[in-house]
């Protein structure tokens, strides 16, 4: 038997070792695309973005094994679309050797706004002008440069904390009226809540003391607010942050904790002895353990 550390055991390459250029009507869509795609920012992007600099990621195709000189398409379905849009007859493809979409389509990764502001800032550093980037990006020249200024004022650590979550920009301009360790303090908020709406920044500006505002000569203006309800709401902030440290502080150690209890529990349970003896004299323990070994989730039921 091999072990997970056998230099003899024998690895699978996902890919055939050479790309094919295809005709696309050889090509078939596993999926339909909606309806609505062609009305999308990001198809437009896509399709203004193949126009100006071609196409930079080859779609992915398995061999069909019921139809010879036919191929399925496991990934690439919104490229290939606009491509036929274009009327360009041919593409060149990669040939996956597992013809399951799922395993693609999984491993997606999204381009976060931090990204794409890095991203367009490397291609201007390399002397691509603004107007060719925004034609690539289907954007307005103006909208291209305000990617480019994304991170002015924000600090390198809160940066590093944001840099692969999906802020949208006007998050960062909310961020930028904050002093540094206060960036740092609501980018850890932020990800911690799994918020990143721009309401949600805007509550914790709110709540943030005047002393940690860029500008601390200049008193905040939150509309409806009393200054007794902006200093109740700044109290409540500072304890919620320090309830999330301290449960981040256990949380791991107290997860471990549960799934080794819920694996006992279920081991238990598998016993009919041990069944037997809590239906006779402990059916309320009973009914318990089955809840905890049933459980999916830590978090509690949300009510039907």
């Amino acid at each position: 038997m091999t072990g997970p550390f056998d230099h003899k055991a024998k690895v699978f390459a996902a890919f055939e070792q050479d790309c094919i250029t295809l005709p696309i009507l050889s090509i078939l869509p596993l999926r339909t695309l909606p309806a609505t795609l062609k009305l999308s920012q990001k198809y437009r992007q896509i399709l203004a973005s193949i126009k100006e600099v071609g196409l930079v990621e080859p779609p992915v195709v398995a061999r069909s094994p019921k139809q010879r000189d036919t191929y399925l398409l496991v990934d690439g379905h919104v490229r290939l679309e606009a491509l036929k849009d274009l009327g360009v007859k041919e593409v060149e493809c990669l040939v996956a050797t597992d013809d399951e979409a799922f395993t693609y389509n999984k491993r997606i990764s999204r381009l976060s706004p931090v990204q794409e502001h890095r991203m367009i800032r490397k291609a201007i550093d390399r002397g691509v002008p603004e107007e060719k980037i925004a034609k690539a990006l289907d954007l307005q020249p103006m909208s291209v440069r305000r990617k480019v200024r994304l991170l002015d004022g924000i600090c390198d650590e809160a940066v590093a904390i944001l840099k692969d979550k999906p802020c949208p920009m006007a998050l960062f301009e909310i961020l930028r009226k904050m002093k540094s360790l206060r960036q740092i303090e609501a980018a850890e908020l932020l990800v911690n809540a799994n918020n990143y709406t721009v309401a949600y920044a805007s509550a914790i500006l709110a709540g943030t003391p005047q002393s940690q505002l860029v500008d601390g000569a200049k008193a905040k203006r939150v509309m409806s607010v009393t200054p007794e309800t902006m200093a109740r709401m700044e109290r409540e902030l500072t304890r919620l942050q320090e309830s999330i440290t301290s449960i981040q502080e256990s949380y791991g150690k107290d997860h471990l904790q549960l799934t080794v209890i819920k694996g006992y529990i279920s081991k238990l349970l598998g016993n009919p002895r041990i069944v037997r003896y809590l239906m006779q004299y402990r059916p309320e323990f009973l009914s318990e353990f089955q809840a905890i070994a049933e459980m999916a989730s830590t978090m509690p039921a949300e009510p039907v």
